[in-house]
């Protein structure tokens, strides 16, 4: 039971003030974006990747595909502005924002992947590669 539970270090230690303070303020900034959440399906003869990136357009998406990693990355950046009668700036808000996750594809028909992507979910198909038994081979005997 005990292993299921979150283990964080215990911030007692009085010589490590400076140390805890930096840990709190920065563990609770959003300096980091959360990484973007997928589901994997085991569909018999290929797994089915499924990414939310909802707010993305298709473009702004990349499949990176090397040494038998899958990366997927995306990247996006907004920036509208509203003005006054004068020119000057009423209001003005920028947004960019970049999401990348990697995944390990040993086993997998790299050249059969396709994606495709829809109301904000990337669907990846992933066909799984088909073993290669050697062939029996006879040895004549001279």
């Amino acid at each position: 039971m005990f292993g299921m539970l979150p283990f964080e270090r215990s911030n007692d230690n009085t010589f490590d003030v400076f140390d805890n303070f930096a840990r709190d303020f920065f563990n609770h900034s959003n300096t980091t974006l959360p990484a973007f959440r997928t589901d994997i399906r085991d569909a018999g003869d290929r797994f089915v990747l499924e990414a939310e990136l909802p707010g993305f357009e298709k473009e702004d998406i990349t499949l990176d595909l090397k040494d038998g990693i899958l990366t997927i990355t995306a990247q996006h950046s907004a920036d509208s502005a509203q003005k006054g009668d004068r020119g000057s700036y009423i209001r003005r808000e920028r947004r960019y924002g970049s999401f990348s996750r990697s995944f390990d594809v040993t086993g997998i028909d790299e050249g059969g992947i396709t994606a495709a992507y829809k109301n904000g979910v990337l669907e990846l198909t992933l066909p799984k590669a088909v073993p290669v038994v050697p062939a029996a081979k006879r040895i004549t005997i001279e």
